[in-house]
């Protein structure tokens, strides 16, 4: 009798009722980790295989025995395993700890290509030549030709007709060439040239034999601006390399990894892998295999860059770790650092958490020695910008414009003349904030969210920064039906570049934020042309605040750089602070004397002057302080449970439900109504309080409840916003 395998496998579903196992029989032997496509409800589905079960028994015993028809793995989709133990244990750690289903955390480990879903996506594969064993009459050019495979071992058979057009063929033909396919791999990065390590300050020096000659799992380094973090991470992981391990660099968005992997390929060459939204799924899954494969030793990449398969780990490093960027939205909504802290445990190599304004609550864990703290408190050109801040309130009273100050467009007139760099950052995009009904009042709102649109003049078109929807300005209202026109507040870069080319007709400008950073490379090209000096001024959002490095930036201007202190949100003292600060310190780092000016409302805020003096440990006590008296993290933990559906009364009887079976040694805070998006009714309920394995486990059992099943509910462990 033959022998079977029972196969027990996950089911691709989104829904939370289907996250169990499932069985399915198989005349082969798989392997955990693999793929395989099933019959699941009379559709066919990707499955993920989590342990194979040998039996000799026959299917109607095996029916008899399980009490139920199992049916046969339709096809295996891998030939290896695409989750290596590891990352098994550490997507039952991400399930357990941000409460998600176990599908979620396996598609949110893989590129798009190869990630446990229904998908048309194909792997491209490419047309490679090899020579054959066989003996055959050639004439010079195709034995030189022959001669060049030979030695190549094997050639892309486009490379080959390239170089030899009226050969490559017939050397296929004759059978002296054996052409065949295979996956396309990543090619290596460029390096035009090599750079060498720099001399340390002593401060670095210092911090690098702390770092090496301690044995803590978790060290964050409070490094001010322009103190010289990145060559300490490119230091330490040279000593990581030469041991033959992997290292992995992250950034926190797209926008800082150009220069990173520019610093990193021009000092150690080859061996690069990158890995970042901007990729395509293809060039995605080929830095995935490269990494696979132990083509990559030194790996830069963003927040997903975490999952990769890496074999032998030797150094993370998680730059300017702060960043919200960090933080994922979407199920499972996981903290980077905290999966770095998992795979730096697993791997037993050490975790470099680094930042000129470490988030409050690592710098609470260094402070009570969970983390090993180091610090570099001074500039490697020992002298930090001189910053001015200058009240927008008083500027305005004086008959000054509402966008630029005049004290801001004097600095900038005077770095013009003498032929420096300036950098300007507002953090909202777009021409005007919002257009208001010039008879009710009413703001024009996206169709689809509750959200006020902003007006693109390059469009002539009002966009939703929520869900991206476009329409026209209305020729009516739709709250009054007035045609009196619409009253624009408020402003965006658009504007201020607008405002900018008036001011200085000669002066060249780039502008960087999500409009004009859509395509692929721009973030690169941008940063390229301002760092070849093509420009003059770089203007932009939240993307140009950190981590970027010019050394003929000599002037900093941050406009309306306090409007994030009129969010509601616990978290915006300490947002708009890391902003100015990580802002102020593009300026004068290098042998020129650098300036900031802060235009700001509210100048006597304690955000507003620490980041002016670029004072953290002051900041620190100020916040922590409000966070202790208003119990918020890292005094207390959150988890918030987000109801969503089109139908209202859905969306009011579910949340209320949830309510009432929540009870515990913990806080339950809603119902909260929040705004709708894209076309979803929403509502929150939030647990707060100190034991968070305690709450989580009420959550988890409440998820399995049949009174949930079928509801779109969004779980957040830990949430970075609540506004």
């Amino acid at each position: 009798m033959e022998d079977f395998y029972l196969i027990h496998c996950w089911i691709e579903h989104p829904i939370r009722p289907v996250d169990q196992l499932y069985t399915y029989y198989s005349s082969k032997e798989l392997l955990p980790g693999m793929r395989i496509k099933v019959d699941f409800n009379n559709r066919e589905s990707i499955g993920f295989v989590e342990n194979v079960e040998k039996t000799n028994q026959s299917l109607e015993e095996i029916k008899n025995t399980l009490k139920i028809e199992i049916k046969p793995v339709l096809e295996v989709l891998d030939e290896e395993p695409l989750i290596t133990e590891e990352l098994h244990d550490l997507a039952m750690y991400l399930k357990d700890t941000t409460l998600s289903t176990t599908i979620s955390c396996f598609q949110a480990m893989l590129p798009s290509k190869i990630k446990p879903i229904s998908s048309k996506q194909t792997i491209v594969n490419e047309q490679f030549v090899k020579v054959s064993d066989e003996e055959y009459s050639l004439t010079p050019k195709q034995l030189e030709a022959f001669l060049y495979v030979k030695d190549k071992g094997e050639v892309l058979y486009k490379d080959l007709r390239k170089k030899y057009p009226n050969v490559a063929k017939a050397l296929i033909d004759k059978g002296a060439l054996i052409r065949y396919e295979k996956e396309k791999e990543a090619t290596d990065i460029q390096v035009d040239m090599r750079s060498s390590k720099l001399p340390l300050s002593i401060e670095q020096k210092a911090v690098m034999d702390e770092f090496n000659h301690t044995k803590d799992d978790v060290y964050l380094l409070r490094g001010v601006t322009g103190s010289g973090k990145t060559e300490v991470y490119l230091q330490l992981a040279e000593e990581v390399l030469k041991e033959g391990k992997q290292v992995l660099i992250l950034v926190p968005e797209i926008g800082l990894t150009p220069q990173m992997i520019e610093r990193v390929s021009s000092r150690f060459g080859v061996g690069l892998a990158i890995y970042h939204s901007g990729l395509n799924p293809q060039e995605k899954y080929e830095q995935y295999k490269k990494v696979k494969n132990h083509k990559a030793s030194i790996i830069v990449g963003t927040r997903s860059s975490i999952f990769l398969p890496f074999q032998n780990l030797g150094l993370i490093v998680m730059d300017e770790e702060h960043d919200g960027s960090y933080k994922q939205d979407s199920q499972p909504s996981y903290h980077c650092r905290d999966i770095a802290i998992f795979r730096a445990k697993y791997h037993h190599c050490k975790l470099l958490l680094g930042s000129a304004t470490p988030s409050l609550e690592s710098y609470a864990r260094a402070m009570k020695g969970v983390y090993h703290l180091l610090k570099m408190e001074h500039r490697i050109n020992d002298q930090l910008p001189t910053v001015s801040i200058v009240s927008m309130k008083d500027a305005l009273q004086r008959g000054e414009s509402f966008i630029l100050s005049n004290a801001l467009k004097d600095k900038i007139q005077d770095r013009l003349t003498k032929h420096q760099q300036v950098i300007l950052l507002l953090n909202r995009r777009g021409y005007h904030s919002i257009l208001k009904c010039k008879t009710c009042g009413e703001v024009i709102r996206c169709p689809h969210c509750d959200i006020a649109m902003s007006y693109h003049y390059e469009d002539k078109m009002m966009k939703c920064h929520t869900c991206g929807t476009s329409i026209r300005v209305p020729y009516e209202c739709k709250s009054c039906g007035s045609r009196e026109g619409f009253t624009k507040y408020g402003f965006g870069t658009e504007r201020l570049e607008e405002e900018l080319q008036k001011e200085f007709p000669n002066a060249r400008l780039l502008r960087m934020d999500r409009d004009t950073t859509t395509k692929k490379n721009s973030h690169k090209n941008l940063l390229e042309r301002f760092g070849n000096q093509e420009a003059d001024i770089l203007l932009g959002t939240q993307m140009i605040a950190k981590g970027l490095d010019y050394p003929n930036v000599t002037l900093v201007g941050v406009v309306n750089g306090d409007e994030g202190l009129t969010r509601t949100d616990y978290r915006s003292c300490e947002v708009t602070f890391d902003l100015l600060m990580q802002a102020a310190g593009r300026s004068g780092r290098s042998e020129e004397e650098g300036e900031v000016i802060f235009q700001v409302y509210d100048p006597t805020h304690y955000a507003v002057q620490c980041a002016a003096r670029q004072d953290y440990e002051t900041f620190f006590k100020f916040e922590m302080q409000y966070r202790h008296d208003g119990l918020y993290p890292p005094y207390r933990y959150f988890i918030a449970i987000t109801v969503q559906s089109r139908n209202q009364k859905i969306v009011d009887e579910t949340a209320l439900f949830i309510k009432s079976m929540l009870v515990g040694d913990y806080k339950t805070i809603g119902v909260i109504s929040l705004l709708k998006i894209r076309d979803l009714y929403r509502s929150r309920v939030l647990l707060k309080g100190t034991d968070l394995d305690s709450m989580r486990n009420d959550v988890r059992n409440l998820l399995g409840k049949e009174e949930l099943k079928g509801k779109d509910i969004r779980i957040d462990v830990n949430p970075m916003v609540l506004d």
